[in-house]
């Protein structure tokens, strides 16, 4: 099989995973990609930049113009949040941050204290919708990382997911699994200066 035929084939099952992600059947990279692989009936696995940008493809042929309005609400419903959370450092990351966000995207933020039950007392005077919270461990890398999970609502109905991690942990650079490049999302000065100069701008290494 020649070069063009594998990249060919490589660009479908990237279509699929895409594809599985976008209409929710599969939620995480890994298993969109193993899954769009078997209905296709090949072994070929794309790379997770590779179902990024073919997710981003599809979300701007659904979305449309639509997409771009509500990036800056989400951006906007961020600033809110990070305004509250402004003593602990939150981070906006994710695809809000990255402006790659599609329909069922949620605004992601991340914080850095060692009480979370302080973070919980905060949203609660601040009367915001908490849906879900408790600890999570998860694998980055080969490490386990635990950290505190937070989902809310907005009072626009957004989505929001908060991650609470230990102090120790603030600075430290981490590898996106999907971009590859360092994860450095904006802080609140920051993100008051996108919305204010380019509101839409993304930041991915393609």
């Amino acid at each position: 099989m020649g070069f063009s035929s594998s990249a060919q084939i490589r660009r479908k099952v990237a279509r699929e995973a895409a594809t599985l992600l976008y209409s929710g059947v599969e939620k995480e990279y890994k298993q969109a990609k193993l899954r769009a692989a078997e209905t296709l009936g090949v072994h070929f696995l794309p790379t997770n930049l590779e179902v990024a940008m073919e997710l981003d493809k599809i979300a701007e042929e659904n979305e449309g113009s639509a997409r771009q309005k509500r990036l800056i609400q989400m951006r906007l419903e961020a600033l809110k949040l990070m305004k509250i959370l402004e003593k602990y450092n939150p981070i906006l990351v994710g695809s809000v941050w990255r402006g790659t966000i599609y329909r069922d995207s949620d605004i992601d933020i991340t914080l850095y204290h060692n009480d979370p039950k302080d973070i919980l007392k905060l949203l609660k005077r601040e009367k915001l919708k908490i849906m879900e919270k408790g600890w999570v461990t998860i694998t980055k890398e080969g490490r386990m990382e635990k950290s505190f999970r937070i989902l809310l609502e907005s009072p626009i109905k957004e989505r929001a997911e908060i991650t609470v991690r230990s102090m120790a942990e603030y600075g430290a650079k981490e590898r996106c699994e999907i971009y590859r490049d360092i994860i450095s999302g904006l802080n609140l000065r920051e993100l008051e200066e996108v919305l204010l100069k380019n509101p839409t701008q993304r930041f991915v290494p393609f």
